[in-house]
């Protein structure tokens, strides 16, 4: 693992935490937040993605910053937003193992 990952590692983790933390009952600006920051990650690690030229994650991240984005939000119900930010944690914490936590080529 680079030093560079760090925070990158840190920020999927801080989005993924906020993202199982969403289960639980809070105020509505706290959901409003979430979205800002899960989408921004999400987004970056689709940027990640490309970088590496794993195309297939770079579909999936993007797509999951769409649905997560909080301009024009979808409006689902509250079961339905518990499976997406679960679903949406669990892929950030895979993100991490498959982007930044990677083997070096060989030399």
């Amino acid at each position: 693992m680079k030093p560079a990952n760090l925070g990158s590692i840190l920020a999927k983790l801080i989005a993924a935490v906020m993202l199982f933390s969403a289960l639980g009952r809070h105020a509505y600006d706290y959901y409003t937040l979430l979205r800002w920051i899960a989408c921004g990650v999400c987004a970056y690690t689709a940027f990640q993605a490309a970088q590496v030229k794993k195309t297939g994650w770079l579909w999936t991240f993007a797509i999951s910053a769409i649905i997560l984005k909080p301009v024009a939000p979808l409006h689902l119900k509250r079961d339905t937003w518990a499976i997406v930010d679960t679903a949406a944690g669990v892929l950030l914490l895979v993100g991490i193992v498959i982007i930044d936590i990677r083997k070096p080529p060989p030399a």
